[in-house]
């Protein structure tokens, strides 16, 4: 890919020790799960919640339930600019201590709302509000702690260190989850539906005040003359929308792509997969339902150092390619098949194994995307890449499976999944190497490169 020459100075600051790369690496990923359990608390709980935002006899309260969800992907292309933006010109660290001072603030205040037979039609207004806030929060935290993640770990070990931000992503998934399963066994439904997801959400703002103490003390990836630099405004390109659509338009676009069929597989098997078996096991037997799900995220989470510490050894690529042929091969199983089932074994290796091909995009995807973009435009081209394609194709997937269910065209549904992870197959395929030049490895080379007017990746 061609790039532009990088305004940014010097090399990102490398870790000084593998030790210390790992310290900046879990406090990174600390406020990732919390961020993203706040993310995956409102998916858990829904059914439980529906009725205090919706009147039971709407009957299109699922529906609203699962487009507010959608509606917040719309924020996050806004969050990723302006987080972007603001990370690679003042930081990292900083950039990712506001975003979770925003997710705090928002899982406080949908905890404390009150119900529609309450306040009417201010509590879905205020669910909405919170909700896209928190679609801003989290379209710069992805993108800022990819980048950090990348930028912290030492070269060698780039690809399993950087498998935490999915690591805890899932993570926060699993708590949520677990903290269902916790309440489903010391209180009754009713109770939940009271009050118990009102925990959940205030759990999340708790965590998130911690996270936030954690963030100030992990040490900053921008060099801090890059820093000083943008706030003398001397550093104009760093974080620029011209900079990233006129200059690196191409590794944005392959950032796009590549993203594209790995986030409608994500939310397809993760969001989706486990909703339909809450529903198999809905008729009494809420529990197992529960425990498959959960065991099943927790296997998912346990698999992304595996293909991180892969990809080190064999390369991005092949993990993408496993991915990309999985998907495009296995999407129709788990969408139509998944609901037939009727024993917890055969229902819990469906999603298992749709959860091992997902591995091979999810462990990696968040080095794979840092290794297109140099320093000074990283955080925005990553976040916007990766938020512009989520809100496209991930976003949307839980509520169009929804409106397929309703309408009876889940097979078509599939079909669209599987079509876009091919799209995605094909870039894996015919535009990605194994082991070639990266920005994160090679930073001096490929700005010396650019300079005397060859392509870099």
């Amino acid at each position: 890919m061609h790039s532009s020459p990088p305004v940014a100075s010097d090399n990102a600051r490398q870790p000084a020790s593998l030790a210390r790369s790992v310290s900046n690496t879990l406090k990174g990923s600390a406020g990732n799960l919390v961020e993203w359990y706040d993310v995956y608390v409102y998916s858990v709980f829904a059914s439980y919640f529906e009725s205090k935002f919706f009147r039971p006899e709407d009957k299109n309260a699922t529906l609203f339930i699962w487009a507010i969800f959608a509606v917040t992907f719309l924020m996050r292309p806004i969050g990723a600019w302006y987080f972007g933006r603001f990370a690679d010109r003042f930081g990292r660290r900083l950039a990712l201590t506001v975003s979770i001072t925003l997710m705090a603030a928002c899982s406080f205040a949908i905890a404390i709302t009150p119900s529609v037979d309450t306040i009417g039609a201010a509590a879905p207004a205020i669910l909405v509000l919170a909700r896209l806030v928190q679609g801003f929060a989290t379209g710069g935290e992805y993108g800022t702690s990819a980048t950090y993640m990348s930028e912290a770990a030492i070269r060698g070990h780039r690809g399993f260190l950087s498998s935490f931000h999915y690591v805890t992503l899932i993570g926060g998934h699993v708590l949520a989850q677990a903290l269902l399963l916790l309440m489903l066994q010391t209180l009754d439904t009713q109770q939940i539906a009271d009050w118990g997801w009102r925990v959940g959400f205030g759990i999340g703002g708790l965590a998130a005040i911690v996270v936030w103490w954690l963030r100030r003390t992990m040490d900053e990836s921008l060099p801090s003359e890059d820093i000083e630099r943008a706030r003398e405004g001397g550093a104009r390109a760093s974080g620029s929308l011209r900079e990233l659509f006129v200059h690196q338009w191409r590794p944005l676009l392959l950032c796009f792509l590549i993203t594209a069929g790995g986030t409608v597989a994500f939310y397809t098997y993760s969001i989706n997969g486990p909703k339909i078996i809450q529903g198999m096991f809905a008729g009494g037997d809420t529990m197992t339902g529960t425990r498959i799900n959960l065991a099943a995220l927790v296997l998912l989470m346990l698999l992304q150092p595996l293909g991180g510490w892969l990809s080190d050894r064999i390369g991005r690529k092949t993990l993408l390619v496993f991915f990309g042929t999985g998907g495009v091969l296995y999407t129709w199983a788990l969408i139509l098949w998944l609901p037939q089932q009727t024993d917890w074994v055969t229902a819990f290796a469906i999603l298992a194994l749709g959860f091992v091909i997902l591995t091979g995009y999810t462990s990696i995807n968040a080095v794979v995307k840092a290794e297109l973009f140099p320093t000074h435009i990283r955080a925005l081209g990553v976040g916007l890449g990766y938020a512009l394609a989520n809100s496209l194709f991930g976003g949307t997937a839980p509520l169009l499976y929804q409106a397929s269910l309703g309408s009876g065209h889940v097979a078509g549904f599939a079909a669209y999944v599987t079509a876009v992870i091919a799209v995605s197959l094909f870039v894996y395929v015919f535009f990605l190497t194994n082991k070639g030049e990266n920005w994160l490895d090679d930073e001096a080379g490929l700005r010396s490169k650019v300079d005397r007017g060859n392509p870099a990746p």
